[in-house]
């Protein structure tokens, strides 16, 4: 077992306290950089930092970055979802780091798609029936993964599926 435990620290946003959500930094007992890119292989992390190693998941909204020594956790609802979190990240850490011999490495995060790749099967009215202001900024939440095909109104049905198809080989959750 490579990580035995953490503690956590629960907090809200010093920026915007009336925010609903909270964050979440958990300090390591010990240090897991040797695992991240056996962590980062498994489960596929959105993106893979070398030096200092750390890997960043999106999953539901949120950003979860796992450091060498600490776990940061955004937007979470509260204290019992960062419990929930945490515990499987610490169940995926040991499990990676007891399998790592079977495991090949990951050093770079997931392929993410290209905002003007989406703009292009756009209709590029900025109609704003979607709530965003342009279909640029439209694009830019899709690559984010915050809007997908079925939030643009205007969108025609063949370029809806070619958006779907163009979409579905990224991964946005773990």
């Amino acid at each position: 077992m490579l990580l035995k435990g953490y503690i956590k620290n629960i907090f809200r946003p010093e920026c915007n306290p009336e925010f609903e959500s909270v964050h979440c930094i958990a300090h390591l007992d010990q240090d897991i950089s040797e695992v991240l890119p056996y962590l980062n292989a498994v489960l596929g992390g959105f993106e893979y930092v070398k030096d200092p190693p750390a890997v960043i998941f999106r999953t539901q909204g949120k950003f979860i970055t796992v450091h060498g020594r600490k776990i940061a956790i955004n937007a979470l609802k509260d204290e019992a979802e960062a419990n929930k979190i945490l515990e499987w990240l610490k169940r995926e850490i040991n499990v990676a780091w007891e399998n790592r011999e079977g495991i090949e490495p990951s050093y770079e995060g997931a392929p993410k798609p290209k905002v003007i790749e989406i703009l292009k099967l756009l209709p590029k009215t900025n109609c704003k029936e979607c709530c965003e202001a342009t279909c640029m900024v439209f694009a830019a939440r899709m690559a984010e993964g915050v809007k997908g095909p079925e939030d643009c109104p205007s969108l025609g049905a063949e370029n809806k599926q070619r958006l779907e198809e163009y979409m579905c080989q990224f991964k946005f959750d773990v």
